[in-house]
């Protein structure tokens, strides 16, 4: 069946979204305005985070358009849902979230979108939360709401094919009359992350170290696929600043593990990690957990995941 014209259907949708979340006329503007610019015809797919936004725009080609509700360049945990993101939640044909990363959508997507979107971390078997790397002090005190597991699935390719395959099944369910298009790019899109995989298989299979100190807890899923361990300056908080005593501790680690390298991020300051590395006489890289990408960047998921693996593979001394 052909869809209806986009704005007039968009404008519909939108209008309890809009009474809902903001309560006054100047937001049902701003929401429309905003909708009015999809093309005619896409199906229309709000994504949370740059990963599964990655994903849905490889599995849905040209027959969705895709909104992300992080802005290119911003780290996403700290993302405040404003009254046209969750608006758009609501209007979007279909919504691809990971649970636990940004409580906010988790629950506007529960709320709103519940019959019509992917929680890619219920289709993957999650890792538990990582341990607390520090006491009450290292967050001033103050303790902040964790998931039930650690969301960071996309470092995982071999999850990120199943999360893959799971959206092409979703999108061909919500719009069936290109379903078989849906299906063979996620196929496809499966395959590339499989030979992704065996890049990562082969690149880091035999290596003088196993022990990766990440300036956040991002990288378990990589580790727990590749055989790796990791420590984290901070926990799933990049922002969490570790105490002194924390600091000591990790100094001895890098000593102990003989680790050369500090892994440093993007979107997060890397002022902590470098001191941890001058205390410890060790260098810094790169290692990116592809929480964002900053605007315009030519890089993708699959070039970022390339990259990181030749920044591990001098780190560790593998061959």
């Amino acid at each position: 069946m052909p869809l209806p014209p986009v704005p007039a259907r968009r404008a519909l949708r939108a209008l309890p979204a809009a009474l809902a979340l903001a309560g006054v006329a100047s937001g049902l503007t701003a929401c429309a305005g905003a909708e009015a610019d999809v093309p005619p015809g896409k199906t229309v797919v709000v994504a949370s985070i740059y990963p599964v936004a990655w994903l849905a725009e490889k599995v849905g080609g040209d027959d969705v358009f895709v909104r992300t509700l992080t802005e290119p360049g911003t780290e996403p945990h700290d993302l405040e849902l404003t009254t046209r993101k969750a608006a758009a939640v609501v209007d979007a044909d279909f919504a691809v979230h990971v649970g636990g990363v940004q409580p906010a959508v988790d629950d506007a997507v529960r709320r709103h979108a519940k019959q019509n979107s992917l929680d890619a971390a219920t289709v993957v078997k999650t890792l538990p939360p990582p341990d607390e790397t520090d006491d009450a002090e290292a967050h001033d005190g103050v303790r902040h709401e964790e998931s039930d597991h650690d969301p960071h699935i996309w470092l995982d390719p071999t999850r990120m094919a199943t999360v893959a395959t799971v959206l092409g099944d979703r999108l061909a369910d919500t719009d069936p009359a290109h379903a078989s298009r849906y299906r063979e790019r996620a196929a496809a899109t499966a395959a590339e992350l499989a030979a992704l995989d065996r890049g990562f298989r082969a690149g880091l299979a035999a290596c003088a170290r196993r022990e990766i100190i990440t300036a956040h807890a991002a990288f378990g899923y990589l580790a727990d696929r590749y055989g790796l361990r990791q420590t984290p300056v901070a926990g799933v908080d990049p922002g969490a600043e570790p105490t002194p005593r924390r600091l000591a501790d990790l100094t001895r680690r890098v000593s102990a593990t003989g680790a050369t390298t500090i892994f440093t991020e993007t979107l997060v300051s890397p002022k902590v990690a470098e001191s941890l590395a001058r205390a410890a006489g060790v260098r810094t890289a790169v290692l990116d957990p592809i929480e964002g990408i900053e605007d315009g960047s030519s890089d993708d998921y699959l070039t970022i995941m390339q990259r990181n693996l030749r920044t591990l593979r001098p780190a560790l001394e593998c061959t």
